[in-house]
């Protein structure tokens, strides 16, 4: 059999392979050619897709890339200073870094490198290894770190340790300021006092600028500031540091001589209602805070409220006179020094039999001042009390002010009516009462307090008459005075006016035998320029009658600050005589 060249016979069967039917091919010829087509177009879509994102639209790959090598830092915004009037700072940042760390990192350190950092970072090496643990990624080790201490962690050459600019809060004059203005967390956010308060304008605003950074982590391109960070603002306080290093001394040392629990102070300026001082025990150091208490923590001339007692004596007699029921030298039976009302019975501390009004307020009479305040309408009582600012909050924008407690003249009963006449059965702050004292040092009228510097006052009220206001301010000066319940409130020089308080303290509604002791006044009396209020808390040694205990800090302190002020002397110097130990009323 003839063979084709080329061609190959199957074995056994003479049939050509390139005419067998099993190499014949299945499918249809455009099918083929249709696939060739389609993986043309998938090339050209794809060289059309490479050369308009390189070529011609190349903001995708840009963006692309920027997430890999740019970031946004932040800008931080510098915290801004608190100051006294006088422009001394009591709250200043100071710069500081951040210690953080990529634990897979650090923990390839050798044994005695991560010893070291322990060390320099005040931590065990247990909590350093606690800490690397809780996180593979980051970790902070310590914030706010001072910058020395900073650059000897640097110098270990640990790698995975970073660092991160941050600020830290110092207060010059620790526990002396601590609560008027307050202290900041570890983010510099106000937690406490003033830094609280004024949160908003002292932290300003952040800022940011974006830059390009190598696989290192290094900056090789700044791209400028997207946004600027705007500091914040200084505060300047009404405080006066002098003053305020002053009454916190002297009540400091009151309650260390008579182991009280607690006190408070604060010393107002009569022409523009401006706190000078403000200083409350116990207190605390805000630079270091590892052993804080709630105690410690407590503002009580502003946030804590307690029967105020006598001191609201005068406020009872100045409505008795403005309303035309008595004068100065109308006569008040007190004898036989006890007086019902009902089932209850109002004594005085000794029967003082026939006393005029002004003898009233000198010698303190319960039962002198409870006749006076049943001569009147209890709304009369309660317009003038809530006019002078109890039973409302002073505008003072510090964050927990009390109001106190008054209530609404409508249900008081006859005993009620009569022992708020003397302040027993309302609650006040400190700084209400010298607040309230306003009326009677700037003569009857009323300014807002502020714990910010101002220089000038804002528009008075009138609250009552000036004659009244004199009226009263003479009768609290007897009661300061060698014959009244607070010979211990003079001052050398000056005549002072003021008055204490010696009042129970109600526990779950009843009375103990424990006592808030005050005295709330103002010198020089003839010209009135501060107001000084005290509270001690629970004295235990040596008395706790108003006039022993808070009438001294009283005079201590005014003396101290009358000559710090450079007030001239309105009286000649004498000899101050004070009654023999229990002689004392409140």
């Amino acid at each position: 059999m003839a063979r084709r060249p080329g061609s190959r016979t199957a074995t056994g069967k003479g049939v050509q392979f390139s005419t067998s039917p099993v190499l014949a091919p299945a499918l249809p010829a455009w099918r083929s050619r249709l696939l060739m087509l389609a993986l043309f177009a998938m090339f050209a879509a794809l060289a059309g897709r490479a050369l308009w994102l390189q070529a011609i639209s190349d903001e995708f790959l840009q963006k692309q890339g920027a997430s890999r090598y740019a970031r946004t830092l932040e800008l931080p915004a510098t915290r801004g200073r608190i100051t006294d009037r006088n422009g001394k700072v009591l709250a200043a940042s100071l710069p500081v870094k951040a210690v953080w760390a990529i634990p897979d990192e650090v923990t390839r350190a050798p044994p005695e490198k991560l010893r070291e950092l322990a060390r320099l970072l005040a931590l065990s090496v247990h909590e350093l290894d606690r800490k690397l643990a809780s996180d593979r990624g980051f970790v902070y080790l310590k914030r706010q770190v001072g910058l020395d201490q900073v650059d000897r962690i640097v110098a270990l050459g640990i790698g995975g340790i970073h660092t991160r600019k941050e600020s830290k809060r110092y207060y010059p004059y620790g526990e002396v300021m601590a609560h008027i203005v307050g202290f900041t967390n570890v983010e510099d956010a106000g937690q406490e006092g003033m830094e609280l308060a004024w949160q908003d304008s002292l932290a300003g605003r952040s800022g940011s600028r974006r830059v390009i950074r190598d696989r290192l982590g290094r900056i090789v391109e700044d791209l400028g500031a997207t946004r600027l960070a705007r500091d914040g603002q200084d505060l300047a306080l009404a405080i006066d540091r002098n003053i305020q290093h002053i009454a916190h001394a002297h009540l400091k040392a009151a309650i260390d001589r008579h182991q009280a629990k607690a006190g408070g102070i604060v010393v107002l300026d009569v022409r523009t209602g401006e706190v000078l001082a403000l200083a409350n025990l116990p207190d605390y150091d805000p630079n270091d805070r590892r052993r804080l208490t709630g105690a410690q923590l407590r503002n009580r001339v502003l946030t804590d409220t307690y029967e105020p007692g006598s001191v609201i004596k005068p406020f009872t007699i100045a409505l008795a006179l403005e309303s035309r029921l008595v004068t100065p030298a109308t006569l008040v039976e007190t004898a036989p020094g006890r007086l019902a009302i009902g089932r209850a019975t109002i004594g005085d501390a000794r029967p003082h039999g026939t006393l005029t009004v002004a003898q009233v307020l000198e010698k303190s009479s319960n039962v002198g001042v409870a006749k006076l305040a049943l001569r009147m309408k209890p709304e009369q009582m309660w317009t003038l009390l809530t006019g002078v600012g109890f039973g409302q909050a002073p505008v003072l924008g510090f964050p927990g002010t009390a109001a106190g407690r008054l209530r609404p003249h409508g249900s008081w009963k006859p005993i009620e009516q009569a022992t708020i006449g003397y302040g027993h059965g309302m609650s006040t702050s400190l700084i209400q009462m010298a607040q309230s004292y306003l009326i009677f040092a700037r003569d009857g009228d009323m300014i807002p307090v502020s714990l910010l510097k101002t220089g000038e006052p804002a528009p008075a009220r009138r609250v009552i008459s000036s004659s009244t206001a004199r009226a009263v301010r003479a009768m609290m000066e007897m009661a300061a005075g060698p014959q009244g319940t607070a010979p211990r409130a003079q001052v050398p020089g000056y005549r002072v006016a003021g008055k204490t308080s010696t009042a129970h303290k109600p526990v779950n509604g009843r009375y103990t035998n424990t006592y808030v002791s005050g005295f709330v006044g103002f010198a020089p009396a003839s010209s009135p320029r501060i107001i000084v209020a005290v509270m001690v808390d629970e004295p235990t040694v040596g008395g706790y009658f108003g006039g022993k205990v808070a009438a001294p800090v009283f005079a201590a302190v005014t003396q101290d600050v009358l000559r710090t002020l450079n007030v001239a002397p309105d009286s000649p110097v004498t000899d101050i005589i004070a009654p023999l130990d229990g002689q004392l009323e409140g």
